[in-house]
């Protein structure tokens, strides 16, 4: 792959300046760089889904790109075909089969030499195809993908439309394997699985024949599977290439930004010297006019040649906080079943009971699939229970967090989604500031923000309703270690009550977590960091299956 001078933004806002790259290919390349970087973007424009201002993406030899988003689209999401068939359809081979054979029987009926020689080259092309594709190979190779992405059986028969998130997000991803592209993009891939599978993704990806371009918070993953980064700056709108995985990308970039550093102090120091010298004697004569003359010419190339002292990355500022204290019992949930098929025997939550009580932090986890954000959207009313009660308080205030932002509108700007909650544009200029969208930032559509941007849009909104219980479906996906530890201490000091649903250890075993819901049994235990570890293990691979 080759960048020449790719330039692109949104509206007035710089996202790529004049970046040119050379990219070698076979490489298991990183994409690094802060929410809001480009990676994302980056990512639309090598597929074609965005048009840059300036420049191009040169793929070599017109190679095959496929991507695995961060969340799968609703094209995907609402076909009606099985499971195995979706994979099937990753590799041309039942076509190309049948043009095959298709082929044969026009020679066999045909007399014509000239024709027969066509249809003889057309054959020789077919079969070059099939052994692309690995013809007699290929069913066991999707059978091991199948088995590595923990796909079973069971499911192989469902309809895609009748998965949920997290189970369509690991078809799709192996589908993308077996389709075997010579580009593959992947946009945070581990989010979904667990431990098992994660392994069986990098030593596949690792023997992998073909580049693979992934964008992932998880060092580790990183670390594993990379041969180069590319390093998206913010600051300067460029990307820069380093050889080797992460923690030696991160070693070099360090470096680099501390002798800048040095050198920029350095500099400021000389330029202050001079500067000193030229104002003590700018009215003298003779040599000291010479001395000031030539210190005039050293300041001129050193103000040319200056460097700027490098400036850290701004974290967001997360603040929540309550309007009014809700009452002791909060939310009652009594007794309810819910299916999504009415015609199922048996429902997705069956004889659900549970309370709240005021200021509590409540977890939800389970097997993926079995009900956690169905539980949620039972409680803020976008579903409703087939029997059973859910009561709210009288003085209870929800605020709800969306893990896939659908409560976003992606048809309007950062600041136009604001528009149902009473502020001044000034306050909400600031409060939007706190989560790093500055200037014209706010103007931009949600529909073109990262899925890290998405949740500081979702975050900022959830802190200015005042609620004071909040319903949390996965917040920290898609956020970068840095912001996931900043929502954590402010959830700690959270006054009100929290309901979340997390696999993440990590960010819930310091929350104060008192009691914890298992899913789909119903059993209410103690907090136990254990236990959000082995569902964390198992089931974070599925880990959208309900929404």
């Amino acid at each position: 792959m080759r960048i020449e001078n790719l330039t692109f933004s949104f509206g007035p806002q710089d996202i790529f300046r004049d970046v040119s790259l050379n990219i070698r290919e076979n490489e298991k390349i990183g994409i690094i760089g802060v929410n809001g970087a480009g990676k994302t973007t980056f990512f639309k424009i090598i597929t074609g889904e965005l048009e840059p201002d300036l420049g191009k993406v040169v793929i070599k030899n017109n190679a095959r790109v496929e991507l695995l988003p961060q969340v799968i689209n609703d094209e995907i999401s609402s076909m009606d075909i099985t499971v195995f068939d979706f994979l099937m359809s990753g590799r041309p081979i039942q076509r190309l089969d049948n043009e095959l054979q298709k082929t044969y029987d026009e020679i066999a009926k045909s007399s014509d030499k000239k024709k027969q020689k066509l249809l003889f080259s057309k054959v020789e092309k077919i079969q070059g195809l099939l052994n692309y594709w690995e013809y007699y190979t290929a069913d066991s190779e999707l059978l091991k993908i199948i088995s590595g992405m923990s796909i079973k059986d069971e499911m192989l028969n469902q309809k895609l439309y009748e998965l949920s998130g997290g189970q369509k997000s690991n078809v799709a991803f192996a589908k993308l394997l077996y389709s075997k592209p010579e580009i593959i993009l992947l946009d945070e891939p581990t989010n979904h699985l667990d431990k098992e599978t994660k392994d069986f993704v990098i030593n596949y990806i690792k023997n992998y024949k073909g580049s693979v371009y992934v964008i992932s918070h998880d060092i580790s993953f990183l670390n594993q599977i990379t041969t180069m980064i590319i390093y998206l700056d913010k600051r300067t709108k460029n990307m820069k290439l380093y050889k080797g995985n992460y923690d030696r990308f991160l070693k070099l970039h360090n470096e680099k930004e501390e002798a800048i550093n040095k050198i920029a102090q350095a500099q400021e120091k000389e330029i202050e010297h001079l500067q000193n010298i030229i104002t003590k004697y700018s009215s003298a004569s003779g040599k000291r006019k010479r001395m000031v003359q030539d210190r005039e010419k050293k300041l001129e190339k050193l103000m040319d040649n200056k460097k700027d002292v490098i400036q850290k990355q701004k974290n967001a500022k997360v603040e929540m906080s309550i309007d009014r204290e809700s009452s002791n019992i909060p939310l009652k949930v009594d007794n309810i079943c819910f299916k999504y098929n009415k015609n199922a025997e048996k429902g997705i939550i069956q004889n659900l009971s549970f309370e709240l009580f005021k200021g509590e932090k409540f977890l939800v986890v389970g097997e993926n699939g079995v009900g956690k954000s169905t539980l949620l959207k039972l409680i803020i009313s976008q579903l409703k229970a087939d029997s059973g009660s859910i009561i709210i308080g009288n003085k209870t205030d929800i605020g709800y967090y969306a893990q896939e932002h659908e409560l976003l509108d992606n048809e309007k700007t950062i600041i136009e989604n604001f528009s149902n909650i009473d502020i001044s544009r000034n306050k909400l200029r600031s409060v939007l500031g706190r989560y790093l969208f500055y200037g014209d930032d706010v103007f931009k559509k949600v529909e073109v923000l990262s899925p890290g941007e998405k949740s500081r849009v979702a975050l900022a909104k959830l802190s200015l309703q005042g609620a004071n219980l909040l319903i949390l479906d996965e917040p920290t996906n898609h956020l970068d270690p840095e912001t996931q530890n900043i929502i954590a201490e402010t959830f700690i000091t959270f006054s009100g009550t929290m309901l979340i649903v997390s696999h993440n250890p990590e960010f819930v075993d310091n929350l104060g977590i008192e009691r914890t819901l298992i899913l789909p049994s119903g059993k209410i235990s103690y907090y136990d960091r254990d236990t959000v570890e082995y569902f964390h293990d198992i089931n974070t691979q599925k880990k959208n299956k309900s929404r």
